[in-house]
């Protein structure tokens, strides 16, 4: 009877979950730039786009748990580890445009001087 309702609830949620997250990480892939890939010393940005691609396909028509969970794998590897890469050479890194160190949410802050 519980697993009767882990099959019904638990597992198509977390099927949705990470087809929701492959898709991301595959449009987040796409829109960076070639060049980026290169410069942060990563994969292709082909090699990014057939993985992740692949791994859309699989989790929407598919289904299949072992290749699902080799997906999630990739969609992980993406997001903690090429996605931040990919974010400091482009100059997109924590927020920031431009700034100094010392400037804080209203402005430049100069220890009371």
């Amino acid at each position: 009877m519980l697993m009767e309702g882990f099959d019904r609830g638990v597992i198509p949620f977390l099927g949705l979950a990470m087809l929701v997250l492959a898709v991301v990480a595959f449009v987040f892939a796409l829109v960076a730039r070639d060049d980026a890939y290169r410069a942060a010393d990563k994969q292709s940005k082909t090699f990014w786009l057939v993985i992740l691609g692949v791994t859309v396909a699989v989790d929407f028509f598919l289904g299949m748990l072992f290749l699902q969970i080799a997906g999630l794998v990739a969609t992980i590897v993406f997001f903690v580890d090429v996605r931040p890469a990919l974010k400091q050479v482009s100059g997109g890194g924590g927020g920031r445009r431009g700034g100094s160190s010392s400037d804080g949410p209203y402005g430049p802050y100069n220890g009371g001087r």
